[in-house]
């Protein structure tokens, strides 16, 4: 069910990675080259991909291929919010993605997150997310709009200032194609059209309720690929592998993109998610254990029964009929 492994979350974010504690970037290189050996140990087939660069970051990724790094890894990803984040307009992304192919020569470079926020109006969101398939789509190999579901307001995001960034904390609540009520946004439709092309990216809290709903809704929109992540950190957790075992299994129908990354707080250098681990290869371990778990060499696919819990507010069902009625 893994087609592919990523390699930490925007690695050159300070939200991400923390550069006080590591400020040349060796730490992290370090780290990668033991994961991405790892996966590959655990299983040759899947996909190992350098964790999304953000801001893309060209330079960043040269020095990470002078150290090395691109030797442990089979593709680089990026990840870019030009309406919402970053100071770069929409139509720039043909210039980006070649001058991150310029620095990474003969690597495939995949864009796995990308997205608009309905923060100022929903419209910008259907807007954005057309011309950015007119755009991206045959340009790269693999396509993952962030996000499904918005982030909802009474969960907060983890970053570094929150309500002091102004607008660009408040955008994260609103990436979403489906609203935190369930509801779609008009965007919904339009991501649809696109769905055999363009992924879906989403990440599940520690036994997040809206699993079933998720996959209720890829099913219906026709999506194929699917990226997610299981969290290191919380492996540690008491009923880890259980809620590992659930979303692998509900997620067994898909394609999946699977990111491993956040540190324990114990076995950080600092006691943050953020934080270099005090040893690269306890993470390395982690990655092929969830390899050999979700992934094992040689074999072949078996997708688990899943039965969505049907009844959430409102239904996928809701928008198959209304397609259907369209």
């Amino acid at each position: 069910m893994i087609e592919a492994a990523m390699i930490w979350n925007e690695p050159n974010n300070r939200a991400h990675w923390d550069r006080a504690l590591d400020p040349d970037g060796a730490g992290f290189a370090d780290l990668a080259i033991r994961a991405g050996q790892a996966i590959r140990s655990a299983n040759p087939a899947v996909t190992r991909v350098l964790g999304g660069v953000s801001p893309i970051d060209p330079a960043w990724l040269a020095d990470m291929r002078a150290r090395g790094v691109l030797d442990a890894v089979d593709a680089v990803a990026v990840h870019g919010f030009p309406v919402d984040w970053n100071l770069w307009p929409l139509d720039a992304w043909p210039a980006r993605i070649a001058a991150v192919e310029a620095a990474v020569p003969g690597m495939p470079v995949w864009v796995t997150e990308v997205g608009v926020g309905s923060f100022g109006a929903e419209e910008v969101q259907l807007f954005g997310l057309e011309r950015t398939a007119q755009l991206l789509v045959g340009r790269v190999p693999r396509i993952f709009w962030y996000s499904l579901f918005d982030l909802p307001m009474t969960w907060g995001e983890d970053g570094r200032h929150r309500e002091a960034e102004g607008s660009s904390y408040y955008r994260h609540f609103y990436m979403g194609l489906i609203r935190p009520d369930g509801s779609p946004k008009p965007a919904l439709d339009v991501y649809a059209a696109h769905a055999a092309d363009i992924g879906l990216m989403q990440w599940f809290d520690f036994e997040d309720s809206r699993l079933d709903e998720a996959v209720g809704w890829l099913r219906r929109l026709g999506t194929r690929r699917v990226r997610t992540g299981l969290s290191w950190a919380d492996s540690f957790r008491p009923g880890a592998l259980d809620w590992f075992d659930r979303q692998m299994a509900a997620l067994a129908e898909f394609d999946v993109t699977l990111t491993f990354a956040f540190t324990p707080r114990h076995l950080g250098l600092a006691p943050h998610h953020a934080s270099p681990p005090r040893d690269p290869q306890a993470f390395a371990d982690f990655c092929a254990a969830m390899i050999a778990r979700y992934a094992p060499s040689g074999a072949t696919r078996s997708p688990v029964p899943f039965t969505v819990v049907e009844g959430a507010s409102p239904s996928p069902l809701d928008y198959a009929t209304r397609k259907d009625a369209a």
